[in-house]
């Protein structure tokens, strides 16, 4: 069962919440977090990457850097741009992208169900990632970047969240990206019990983005726990702030890549062994070309699109080996272009769907030689995965639209 709590929540008032709303940090640069936070002062960004607030030469991981994260956040609930709610509520989310909307429901997931499982994960972390967010966290003394969560489809907690949109919305706005923005609050007593025990009928949620900050914010989590070794699991520490969706709500877009060179062949060369492992490779019909199926890629090579992908195009039992981005990494970018390890092999990079096959083309005439669209990894795949506790390749998952933060805060105390 998932322990889902309702929460006493810092939020931006009504008039600056559009202003003050902004992408997660981890999308941005650092000279492009500068240059945002210049544009919009309340952006959230100044808080969630505090190093905009010094010079160049400071070192964005010193202590002072995240005090000051730190103090701006109690100064702008002194100024009256965030308020705290009195009352533990819950917040239904609401974005619409393309005409395609997706809404969660924000909440506070439990420590503990994510250590024994409950909250189910696809991703490895790294140390390194971890270590900025926990400090960020455990010195701002407040969670600030929601983690995505999703859950299998249940009518119970659908018709409680479409009775909660009935209502007047807290915040409605759109954001610079062109995302419609609602949001309400759940604050009556009746809906939050029943939305708290509906979701202790949920077995399982599931991380879909935000392992790092998930990661982090349990071990700040376990950090305060041994700082405070007579805890009673109340305590705000035990929970992190997320928002969870339904997941027949959800869209994942593909996740491509581009490589460099060929791995010592010339095209015509490289063609040929594709056809030598087994592959069917056409020049495609339309131009740019999107993959319309599983197991069918999409590769641009001198300025021509093909349609390509394994002749039998068989299923594996492990699925893992079955997603296509395995497919692809086992078959080729492997035994073929040489890429041993794409975590760290600086010869690949990846790029979103969100940026489209333009960007692919765009690559492949500056910097890149090859590159490939891959038919978007499914909730299903992403489930089946986490289920059997295994992990999932590098790049694998891109979901659009981002949560914005600043929106939400969780206090650890």
């Amino acid at each position: 069962m998932a322990i889902v709590k309702p929460f006493y929540c810092v939020r931006p008032n009504r008039e600056v919440a559009a202003r003050v709303a902004a992408l997660p940090y981890d999308v941005y640069n650092r000279s492009e977090a500068r240059e945002e936070v210049k544009r919009e002062p309340l952006s959230f960004l100044g808080i969630d990457r505090p190093e905009t607030q010094f010079s160049e030469e400071t070192d964005m991981y010193s202590r002072p850097v995240y005090e000051k994260a730190r103090d701006m956040i109690r100064e702008r609930i002194r100024e009256g741009i965030f308020l705290e709610d009195p009352d533990a509520c819950y917040y239904i989310y609401e974005q619409t992208m393309d005409g395609r909307s997706q809404t969660g429901i924000v909440a506070c997931s439990s420590v503990d169900d994510y250590r024994e499982g409950v909250i189910r994960k696809h991703e490895l972390t790294r140390a390194e990632k971890e270590a900025d967010r926990i400090r960020h966290i455990d010195i701002c003394d407040v969670q600030t970047g929601p983690i995505f969560l999703a859950y299998r489809n249940r009518d119970d907690i659908r018709a409680i969240v479409a009775e909660g949109k009935r209502q007047e919305p807290l915040y409605d706005f759109v954001s610079r990206a062109g995302v419609f923005q609602k949001v309400w609050k759940l604050s009556d007593p009746e809906r939050v019990k029943a939305l708290e025990e509906a979701f202790l009928r949920v077995p399982n949620t599931y991380i879909a983005d935000g392992h790092h900050r998930a990661a982090s914010a349990v071990k700040v989590g376990g950090l305060r726990r041994e700082a405070c070794p007579d805890y009673t699991g109340k305590e705000p520490f035990n929970t992190f702030l997320s928002v969870l969706f339904p997941e027949e709500e959800l869209h994942i877009m593909d996740y491509n890549r581009v490589v460099r060179d060929l791995n010592g062949l010339t095209s015509e060369a490289f063609l040929r062994k594709l056809k030598e492992i087994g592959w069917e490779v056409r020049k495609a019909e339309t131009a740019p070309f999107h993959p319309t199926k599983k197991r069918e890629f999409a590769m641009y090579l001198d300025g021509c699109w093909y349609a390509a992908g394994p002749k039998d195009g068989a299923a594996f039992e492990d699925p893992v080996k079955d997603l296509d981005v395995s497919v692809l990494q086992d078959q080729v970018l492997g035994p073929v272009l040489g890429i041993g390890d794409p975590r760290t092999d600086t010869r690949i990079d990846f790029i979103g769907g969100i940026r489209g096959l333009s960007e692919l083309e765009r690559r492949c005439g500056e910097d890149m030689k090859v590159a490939f669209a891959l038919y978007p990894t499914s909730m299903k795949e992403l489930f089946d995965v986490a289920d059997q506790g295994q992990l999932m390749p590098p790049k694998s998952t891109w979901f659009e639209p981002k949560l914005l933060s600043g929106l939400f805060l969780h206090k650890l105390s």
